[in-house]
């Protein structure tokens, strides 16, 4: 099971790679269709992160076991948007 350094690292990584590949579309590396589906992909993993993070936190807050926590779908994290 992952624990909060864990999670923090893949949002790191994933951060790296949201930065990489804007740098490769201003550079003309790859072009902007092919940017736009994996960056949409980065983002989504980003915001389940995010969630898994915050589940974590509330259910250690509330005295909770914080490895209760699960990575929610796609579909359900982005729904927080609408």
């Amino acid at each position: 099971m992952a624990n909060d350094e864990d999670i923090l690292a893949q949002v790191n990584q994933l951060v790296a790679e949201e930065k990489e590949l804007r740098d490769k579309l201003q550079h003309h590396e790859i072009d902007e269709s092919e940017e736009h589906q994996r960056l949409r992909a980065v983002e989504v993993q980003l915001d389940q992160c995010w969630d898994l993070l915050r589940q974590r936190r509330a259910l250690r807050e509330t005295g909770g076991d914080p490895g209760a926590a699960q990575v929610r779908p796609a579909d359900e994290v982005e729904g927080y948007l609408n």
